[in-house]
């Protein structure tokens, strides 16, 4: 099972501390050596650091956690190879382009019978089922809006139903962001935790480091920070539901879809 990492925040914030513990488990922690990698939204920009290495090996992986890159949102992956060679092109997240914006997805999971038609609007560089259901998605984003990306809502529902679609083949944990709203969905595994003043100490668990946030942060500041298993020992995560599609905002959880529940779309909205 890969490793799923995602940072969105209401002010420009680094993952330092996060990504500390999370590249661990890439051959430290956990047996996820088959690459890894991380984006990072810098207004409509992304720099994006791929390595088919493990990341507990990777030069580039110790830049990362010693450079403070600030980002209102993040997803980074650590790959157990299921589909695709152990290559640079089959290194998560995936990066296209798509109404004059950035998309990036990382996925989770294997889907090994989703085999959709791809139109030639999108199409896989590397061979995995991840990337391919990734340019599926915006495929049917283009097919269904044109070239004028819709409102955010309209979005969402029909994130939750292609979800929905390439759920029902296996496992589809996913992070997909834009740069301006982050969207996580959870089919088996997938945790999230909100920090916001009064912020606590964290202790990571794959590491032993620990963290004042006082020290770094206002009392204005909010960050969630969304990842396939509690990055942190002494901190209260939310478990996401199996089968719910979450968007983030701003630091907080603005909207939520279920997914999957028997084989039907439903809502339920967030205050």
């Amino acid at each position: 099972m890969c490793q799923l990492l995602g940072m969105n925040c209401n002010v420009p914030t680094d993952i330092c501390f996060s990504f500390t513990g999370f590249q661990q488990r890439g051959g430290g922690t956990d047996h996820h050596k088959d690459g890894w990698g991380i984006a990072f939204f810098e207004g409509r920009g992304v720099r994006q650091f791929l390595d088919s290495k493990a990341s507990i090996h990777s030069p580039v992986a110790e830049f990362i956690k010693a450079y403070p890159i600030h980002s209102t949102n993040v997803v980074a992956h650590i790959r157990r190879a299921t589909q695709g060679a152990v290559k640079l092109e089959n290194t998560h997240p995936f990066m296209r382009e798509l109404w004059g914006h950035y998309w990036i997805f990382a996925h989770n999971g294997n889907i090994p019978d989703f085999q959709p038609y791809l139109d030639g609007s999108f199409l896989p560089v590397g061979s995995t089922d991840s990337e391919l259901a990734f340019c599926w998605i915006l495929q049917e984003f283009k097919k269904r809006f044109g070239n004028v990306m819709p409102e955010k809502t309209v979005l969402f529902d029909t994130l939750a139903e292609l979800a929905t679609e390439a759920g029902r083949h296996g496992e589809f944990n996913f992070l997909f962001s834009n740069g301006d709203v982050l969207f996580a969905h959870c089919s088996m595994k997938l945790t999230y935790i909100v920090r916001k003043a009064p912020f606590p100490m964290a202790r990571l668990k794959d590491r032993d480091v620990t963290v004042d946030f006082t020290t770094v942060t206002t009392s204005q500041d909010r960050v969630a920070i969304i990842a396939t298993a509690p990055l942190t020992d002494n901190e209260t995560w939310e478990v996401i539901d199996p089968g719910t599609l979450l968007l983030f905002q701003d630091g907080q959880v603005q909207d939520v879809r279920k997914t999957i529940v028997g084989h039907k779309v439903t809502t339920m909205n967030v205050p």
